[in-house]
């Protein structure tokens, strides 16, 4: 799972015993050679499942982490891409890791994105991997403060892959990994939250309607099909009104 390039067991240790914010500072310089950097397979099948909703102007890449959502972004936008994190370290990696140079522009704002510092900015956002890192009582703020930074009629945008099977190793893997992130944030401090099963559709759903976006689900074909026909993961399409 890990290169020979990217963090090692105590390393990691450190970062997990750290808070949130210190932890990413830590592992920046890893990021990229790490499983949890988004797949650029993942990256691709969004860029074309975008590309007919557009064109955009302006782009934000909400916890935009070392980047990797910056540059799908500027395949589709034609004016400014921000990329917003309240971690100095991943930003820097990002900084560093994104051409300066070319068209659109690249800017990087740091921020908690419970309290995005924008008003109606953006034709496009998007969002990967991050959304673990809240609990499901903050998103509604969350997603009222992406809604309040899109203008009229902007797009805000994630994959999500479907729920998977109780009969599959990574279900219990993930379950397993859930449990222990519970029991550490319970006896040590400062909490770090990450948890990869609090994040299911239906509640997400009702969330992005409640902020006040109309929401369309596109299959991301390039990942297939279930054996009942629904689609292994989707694009989340809401749309500010």
């Amino acid at each position: 799972m890990f290169t020979s390039e990217g963090p090692t067991f105590r390393e990691l240790t450190v970062q997990a015993l750290s808070s949130i914010e210190r932890g990413y500072d830590l592992l920046a310089p890893k990021f990229d050679h790490t499983p949890f950097r988004t797949p650029d397979r993942f990256l691709d099948a969004v860029t074309g499942a975008l590309r007919p909703l557009g064109p955009f102007g302006t782009g934000l890449d909400v916890c935009c982490g070392t980047g990797a959502g910056v540059g799908v972004l500027r395949e589709l936008c034609e004016e400014r891409v921000t990329g917003v994190d309240f971690s100095t370290g991943m930003l820097a990696a990002a900084a560093a890791a994104v051409p300066a140079e070319g068209k659109p522009a690249v800017d990087w704002v740091r921020a908690d994105v419970r309290a995005l510092p924008f008003t109606a900015g953006f034709d496009l956002a998007v969002s990967f991997g991050a959304f673990g890192h809240f609990l499901p009582a903050e998103r509604p703020g969350l997603f009222a403060g992406i809604h309040r930074s899109l203008r009229p009629g902007g797009v805000f945008a994630f994959p999500l892959g479907a729920p998977l099977p109780v009969r599959s190793p990574l279900y219990w893997a993930l379950y397993g990994f859930d449990a222990v992130m519970r029991v550490r944030n319970a006896l040590w401090r400062p909490p770090f939250v990450m948890y990869y099963r609090t994040f299911p559709l239906r509640g997400v759903r009702d969330d992005l309607l409640r902020a006040g976006f109309t929401v369309e689900l596109l299959p991301l074909e390039e990942f297939g099909r279930r054996p009942d026909g629904s689609p292994h993961c989707r694009l989340v399409v809401a749309r500010r009104t």
